[in-house]
């Protein structure tokens, strides 16, 4: 009888592109000090980042300019950014190094993964996650990554009052996500009328975000606080 393998339903295509001769040195020389290799042991951020102070995760950080952004502007906080596309994380570790930011940690594997098995419980004070890829054909709405299984390792992974704060350009995944949300009663939505918030002061606008605009675009934040 042959062994029937379960395959799993991945929330990204990995498109991995060709990386540069700067974003394979960046990696190679800097992995070692801001990398985090997967593995099923949960990690310690006091130990991870040597210190206490508050933890950023971010979940699929593209090319990483906001997310360096947000690192940079505040620097009494720590970022761990998880992001499955090499030269995304190339790119990012090459600003890490040119401006000598040391309070980002970079894992290059998929987020499910590292949430279920490495992120401790009650450990992130707040969990990002920006222009997800919306699957916006009906048929593939089932690998949207905002789905009950994951908020589930959300509300787990957050510490108590901790922000889940969500942006995507597509309407009908705002739509999706905001009542996936709000059906949760793990979760308080933070905007004035149970919807949407403007956009929040310290999420970068990215290049892409601003070629939304200029095409007409909408974009939309949502705010939600652990129970």
């Amino acid at each position: 009888m042959k062994t029937q393998h379960i395959r799993t339903i991945h929330s990204f295509v990995k498109r991995e592109g060709r990386l540069t001769t700067g974003q394979q040195l960046a990696i190679d020389t800097q992995w070692p000090e801001f990398g985090i290799n997967y593995s099923e042991e949960k990690l310690n951020f006091t130990t991870l980042f040597d210190n206490e102070a508050d933890v950023i995760l971010e979940i699929g950080f593209g090319n990483g300019d906001s997310l360096w952004q947000m690192a940079q502007a505040q620097p009494e906080k720590n970022y761990f950014g998880i992001e499955v596309h090499r030269p995304g994380v190339g790119h990012l570790l090459r600003l890490v190094e040119q401006t000598d930011c040391k309070n980002i940690r970079v894992s290059n594997h998929d987020a499910i993964d590292v949430l279920e098995h490495q992120i401790p419980d009650n450990s992130i004070d707040r969990l990002q996650l920006f222009f997800p890829d919306p699957w916006h054909k009906k048929k593939h709405n089932k690998r949207r990554i905002v789905q009950e299984k994951f908020i589930n390792q959300v509300a787990r992974i957050l510490k108590p009052d901790g922000i889940f704060h969500l942006a995507t350009d597509w309407e009908h995944y705002a739509k999706h996500m905001l009542s996936t949300l709000n059906d949760c009663d793990l979760f308080n939505n933070l905007s004035d009328d149970n919807t949407y918030v403007p956009k929040p002061e310290e999420r970068p606008t990215t290049k892409f975000e601003k070629r939304g605009h200029r095409l007409g675009h909408g974009v939309w934040d949502l705010l939600f606080q652990k129970k």
